[in-house]
């Protein structure tokens, strides 16, 4: 069953907001309903960043109301052979490149179902080759909005593209994760959930190693540690992020995205 669209498209893109793309993309959707309203996610993705672009949809669909249409265009094979699709879910719409953005999405949803786009009859009378996001995603999405539903856009599809995410490995008396984000602040954002620090803390003592920066324990919050000094975190997201109090973890640890974080029980 579709849902009833509450009358919000989000848009999520590596386009940056120096150039024009962005606003086109607006002009597009309220060309087609003019009583939408349209809220950004963000347009800084790293170029071509898919992975992060995962990341960052997945930690923000659940906050919007149900039938929200979510565009996310971080598409690096813009005019190749691969497929654009809209994913529903239980509680929202994706419009996005079939690259690899919704992995985690199709990993941790029960129900999702996921059409290719393919009826032209929703997209711009001329599509080019490099700018799908005007010409494919945002007239759909817009036409999602007005309450067309997703099996008059195009054939089903079993199974969309995932990424390959690596989860945290369990090696002798060790978490390793990973870092897979990195906010404006320089905190690093790992793969290490609340619960795994939850299990290891009630039993252990921990010892968090996050390059040179080596963490005892976990923080409440910023201003327990002192100013420049290494901290690890429970983040908003639920996941164990490694900051400086006032500082930049990234640039004073050196850390960068897929760098490694141990966590060493004791």
């Amino acid at each position: 069953m579709d849902l009833a669209p509450p009358g919000i498209i989000t848009l999520m893109t590596d386009f940056g907001t120096s150039d024009h793309y962005v606003g086109v993309m607006k002009g597009v959707i309220l060309n087609i309903n003019p009583e939408v309203q349209i809220v950004d996610i963000t347009h800084a993705i790293p170029p071509q960043d898919i992975h992060g672009a995962a990341f960052l949809i997945d930690s923000t669909y659940r906050y919007f109301p149900t039938g929200t249409i979510h565009v996310a265009v971080v598409d690096p094979g813009v005019g190749s052979e691969r497929r654009a699709v809209v994913c529903q879910t239980e509680t929202a719409y994706f419009v996005c490149p079939d690259n690899g953005i919704l992995t985690h999405i199709l990993r941790d949803e029960e129900h999702v179902r996921t059409v290719a786009v393919e009826n032209s009859a929703y997209f711009l009378p001329e599509v080019s080759n490099t700018f799908h996001g005007r010409d494919i995603f945002a007239p759909v999405a817009a036409h999602l909005s007005r309450g067309i539903p997703i099996n008059k856009l195009g054939s089903p599809v079993a199974q969309p593209v995932q990424l390959p995410i690596p989860k945290p490995q369990v090696i002798d008396k060790a978490i390793i994760g990973q870092v897979i984000w990195i906010d404006c602040f320089g905190n690093l954002v790992t793969d290490i959930s609340q619960e795994i620090l939850e299990s290891l803390e009630e039993q252990n003592s921990i010892v968090i190693c996050a390059g040179s920066a080596r963490i005892d324990h976990l923080n409440r919050s910023y201003v327990e540690s002192a100013v420049g000094e290494a901290l690890a975190i429970v983040g908003s997201f639920n996941r164990l992020e490694i900051s400086i109090n006032q500082g930049n973890a990234a640039q004073v640890l050196g850390l960068k995205r897929g760098d490694r974080i141990t966590i060493r029980i004791t």
